[in-house]
């Protein structure tokens, strides 16, 4: 660890501004208009952000590892300001914030690193990445030309920069950081600011170079960038959306390639398939550009409480790393044969002239070679057809193209790649139930509904909800009570008043005299809601409490710093007297719930309550807990929540952030399911689950799991050129690595597994996709016994796409059909065998 506390005084930033770089052996980057210029020589660039707060130190090592396998060769992540220093001027660098570790980890690995300082970060992430204390600076305004904000955010890019020389951590000194990044998307609300945001954004560059000027910095999404800085992309297609860098000496850059979206509470599934980012990046390198970052590549979870407003806890799923750290087959094979592809080319297009030829309205070809060096010749051929495959003669080969495709001649001669043909195996993602019948007996404690007297605090109206909790905890109580004599009352015993709550957002429940009146919340789109339900009054005092919640600031926009939520108005509507206004009634407030403040969530706080074991009443704002067994082996776990509503949950004390299982996407399910727990919060023995649910789910049908991809698949054609990976460039040539070039279905089993089962295998035209596959109306039918022999008990296979091997040609009832062959296998821990 760099910093050795977890709270580090403000001493830490005068230390850190003293310390003088002592220069390495490296020399500073560089650029021209064609690719960074990285110790004297241009580079192809592939970058996957990994964001270390989104994830655990135990597992950083092995995702940077199986990025290296993907082809990626620099790691992108963001600066946290809000994770380390949530309190003015008190620093946090500890656990998964320890980004200096991150960043050592990275080196070790051979990689290089892409530092998104910001500060602002967008990211989904609470507030932006701002930490809240900043909105409460005296006259502050965010990403504006305002002085205190801009001396706030100067100090802590200034304590970042130091931090990072001061550990050895750039390029120059040995370290793996080779660009930064200053703010982020500011194009997107500069209008908003006018001249002040004209000047914003000049300062924000000028005051990034002042701070450390031997790796380049760059603004993403930001039209006109200041000159001090390179101008790059946003987005899924940049090759048909980018303007191009400011200015003729700056190279094409893209920061964010995203390889899905991310969700929020009530969205259904985001899908991105491999083959449309594969084309996405091939157009783009075509087209001039050398660097380009996939957001995510993995995308993690959202721990505790760091989510912005409404986003799931698990980010970015679907990324070539899913959340449990498992390849994401075929999105992660496909992408890694789209850099090899790409560096088989390299030296054409960092050297190579650049000629664009239209062969007719949908097909053109992007060639870059120097004039006699034969060696430095490789195409690209676009079709942009969307529906429809063609062939083209390209200085004499005919060369097939898929709709909507690019395919990569490295020699401008051998097809090694197309963006629409994957070869890749593919993967299917299995959750298995742990035994837990014997040791989840779950007990239940029900938080006290407060009242206004035994509330804290006093205030005439409701208080802004974020303003109250200081975003120190998700809830808040809200009471306010009123008197009724029974002539206010309705007399008839079937007509009941009704409460009306105007609610900025996020989410509400809401008791009259102890009693659940109902549930209400917003989304991500309109978090405004309201709750009008009957409720049941009597003479007397009656006491209506709301538990009030947030889902997270909102992290984009501009105003940022003005954003409010919470209960704004409530109304009694059905009275003899008509309608009663209690929103000036006099409110009492409490910030977080008694069981946050007695810490229920660890084991010495469960102590200091009296459980009871559970009966399956459901009742809203209730403690549960349950004890399991740690599953045996290495297999990331999950908790199922779906018999929940709304809650968070922790392991042994460390939370594993929000669920949200009642609120169903369009398809009628939960946008979220399962829930990660990672192995480094286990005991082996007897380890703690404590959830609160603030609506009224029922635990009993809470599962542990087991997660796998132990479903691996390959769906081939025989018209599927060779995988690029038969090819090498040596001595300046394009060379096979393999003696037999003809087509294959390779196989490999997950961590040292074997194949156990053969759970399909069709030759002829099957349909479908991995963990569906059925028989078209051409089949083999001895394709189940080919893929036996060749497989079973082995960690890795080939399948020879020969129709020889399948059936005897007098024997072929559909000749004339181009065959494919579909294979699914199921992975163990079986016996091997050669």
């Amino acid at each position: 660890m760099g910093l050795n506390s977890p709270t580090i005084m403000l001493t830490l930033i005068s230390t850190c501004l003293v310390v003088v770089h002592a220069r390495g052996s490296y020399p500073p980057i560089t650029y021209d208009a064609r690719s960074l210029i990285i110790n004297g020589s241009r580079e192809l660039l592939f970058s996957g952000s990994i964001h270390y707060p989104r994830t655990q130190p135990e597992m950083w090592s092995d995702l940077i590892h199986k990025a290296k396998l993907g082809g990626i060769n620099v790691i992108q992540t963001y600066i946290f300001w809000n994770i380390h220093e949530p309190i003015q001027n008190l620093f946090h660098f500890e656990g998964n914030a320890d980004i200096v570790k991150f960043f050592k980890t990275i080196n070790e690995h051979g990689l290089w690193a892409s530092l998104r300082v910001g500060p602002y970060v967008a990211a989904e992430w609470n507030q932006g990445g701002f930490p809240y204390w900043l909105r409460e600076v005296p006259d502050i305004m965010f990403r504006s030309y305002n002085d205190p904000f801009m001396f706030h955010m100067k100090r802590f890019c200034e304590m970042t920069i130091n931090i990072m020389r001061k550990e050895n951590l750039f390029l120059p000194q040995g370290g793996p950081i080779i660009l930064l990044q200053i703010e982020n998307e500011y194009g997107s609300i500069q209008a908003t600011y006018r001249e002040d945001g004209v000047k914003y954004v000049k300062w924000a560059a000028q005051m990034a170079v002042s701070l450390y000027n031997e790796v380049p910095w760059v603004m993403c999404k930001q039209p006109n960038a200041p000159p001090e800085v390179i101008q790059t992309c946003n987005g899924r297609h940049c090759a048909d959306t980018f303007v191009g860098p400011n200015g003729p000496n700056k190279p094409m850059m893209w920061t964010e390639n995203w390889t899905a979206q991310y969700r929020a509470f009530g969205d259904p599934p985001s899908q991105r398939s491999a083959e449309d980012i594969a084309y996405s990046v091939i157009n783009f390198f075509a087209r001039g550009g050398s660097f380009v970052s996939y957001y995510m590549y993995y995308g993690g979870t959202n721990y505790g409480r760091i989510s912005s407003s409404f986003v799931t806890t698990r980010y970015y799923d679907e990324a070539p790393l899913d959340e449990f750290g498992f390849f994401r087959e075929p999105k992660f094979g496909h992408l890694r044969d789209v850099h090899r592809a790409l560096k088989l080319s390299k030296k054409a297009l960092l050297w190579g002239e650049r000629k664009i030829q239209t062969l007719n309205h949908h097909v053109k070809t992007i060639v870059y070679e120097k004039p006699g060096d034969v060696s430095m010749c490789a195409a690209f051929i676009i079709n942009n057809k969307t529906k429809i495959p063609t062939t083209v003669n390209f200085r004499g080969v005919d060369v097939y193209l898929p709709a909507k495709s690019i395919s990569v001649l490295p020699d401008c001669k051998t097809v090694v790649f197309n963006t629409e043909t994957v070869t890749a195996q593919h993967s299917a993602r299995n959750f298995v139930t742990v035994n837990t019948d014997k040791n989840l007996n779950w007990e239940f404690y029900q938080e006290p509904i407060p009242t206004f007297e035994t509330l804290p605090i006093k205030n005439v109206i409701p208080i802004e909800l974020y303003f109250l909790t200081k975003d120190v905890s998700d809830y808040a109580w809200y009471s306010t009570s009123v008197s009724f004599d029974r002539r206010d009352l309705p007399m008839r015993p079937d007509v009941l008043p009704i409460m009306l709550v105007e609610n900025n957002g996020h989410a509400m429940v809401a008791f009259v005299n102890g009693e659940l009146v109902g549930f209400a919340h917003g989304k991500l789109d309109e978090k405004k809601f309201t709750l009008e339900k009957p409720i049941n009054l009597r003479p007397g005092i009656n006491h209506i409490s709301l538990l009030c919640m947030t889902l997270g600031i909102q992290n984009s926009g501009a105003h940022m710093e003005n954003r409010w939520t919470g209960p704004d108005a409530l109304f009694i509507k059905g009275l003899n007297t008509g309608t009663l206004d209690l929103t000036r009634n006099n409110w009492g407030h409490q910030v977080g719930v008694s069981g946050e403040k007695l810490q229920l969530f660890k084991e010495e706080g469960t102590k200091k309550v009296k459980w009871t074991p559970d009966r399956g009443l459901g009742t809203p704002a209730t403690w549960y807990k349950a004890y399991f067994d740690t599953p045996p082996g290495n297999d990331p776990l999950a908790i199922t929540m779906d018999s929940m509503k709304k809650g968070h949950c922790w392991i042994n004390g460390k939370s594993i952030g929000r669920y949200w299982a009642s609120f169903l996407s369009p398809l009628g399910k939960p946008s979220q399911s399962e829930y990660h727990i990672p192995r480094a919060f286990l005991n082996q023995k007897k380890n703690l689950v404590v959830v609160f649910e603030e609506v009224g789910g029922i635990p009993h049908d809470i599962t542990i799991l087991t997660v796998n991809r132990d479903t691996i698949c390959s769906l081939l054609s025989e018209i599927t050129p060779p995988s690029v990976r038969s090819w090498e460039r040596k001595d300046n040539q394009l060379r096979p690595v393999v003696e037999d070039m003809k087509v294959g279905a390779r196989l490999i089993c997950p961590d040292g597994k074997v194949m156990e089962k053969v759970e399909f295998a069709s030759f002829g035209d099957p349909i479908g996709a991995c963990g569906m596959f059925s028989q078209g109306k051409c089949h083999a039918t001895n394709s189940h016994k080919v893929v036996e022999e060749r497989c079973l008990g082995k960690i890795t296979c080939t399948i020879p796409l020969v129709r020889d091997v399948f059936v005897d040609k007098d024997k072929d009832t559909c000749l004339e059909t181009f065959k494919a062959l579909a294979v699914q296998v199921k992975c163990g821990f079986g016996v091997a065998r050669k």
